[in-house]
């Protein structure tokens, strides 16, 4: 019996680790291809962050150099900036193309969601900014960045909602159902 116990925590923290050696290397790779389309300044700001800020996969949305250096942020706004530039699953733009105007994305800020207005591959905007640059991040499993024109201002959600709106609930926790979760928050979803 113990050595069945032994075995079975071996394995689960083999897998543990597994998994997470696979995101850290989703980060390596996902910031040298930040690094490759020159995000320089992004890379600097994930470096920053803590290293668990990032489970279960995620999308950022990239602000160019120029755009970032324009932005007023403390060092101990990192991590809140990410959060507000960063989609809590790992989407390819073509997966954002099928959100339709009006619908509200959950950004990996808790409270906090984009408003898509998509008129077609060129002019398709999460809140304020338009991403100018797909799919920038794509050979890791965790990780998507796109690039986009500016520093973006989510939507806050309403602490006192009415239900009459595009979203019935909080946001599910990060890479818990979010697909789901936006479809089923989209205009012209049937309510269940």
């Amino acid at each position: 019996m113990m050595t069945l116990l032994l075995v079975l925590m071996a394995l689960i923290s083999s897998s543990l680790a597994t998994n997470l050696t696979m995101e850290n290397t989703d980060i390596l790779v996902a910031t040298q291809e930040m690094q490759k389309a020159n995000y320089f300044t992004f890379v600097m700001l994930i470096n920053m962050a803590p290293s668990d800020m990032i489970q279960n996969g995620i999308t950022f949305l990239m602000p160019n150099d120029r755009a970032l250096s324009k932005t007023d942020m403390s060092e101990t706004s990192v991590v809140d900036f990410l959060l507000r530039h960063s989609i809590p699953s790992p989407l390819l733009v073509d997966h954002l193309y099928h959100f339709p105007t009006g619908s509200m994305v959950p950004s990996s800020k808790p409270g906090f969601m984009f408003r898509v207005t998509n008129n077609g591959r060129k002019q398709f905007f999460l809140s304020n900014v338009r991403v100018i640059s797909p799919n920038i991040c794509t050979k890791g499993s965790f990780i998507r960045c796109h690039g986009i024109d500016g520093a973006v201002e989510p939507a806050i959600i309403p602490t006192c909602f009415n239900g009459t709106g595009p979203w019935v609930g909080p946001a599910p926790s990060p890479g818990g159902g979010v697909g789901r979760w936006l479809y089923r928050h989209s205009p012209g979803a049937p309510r269940l």
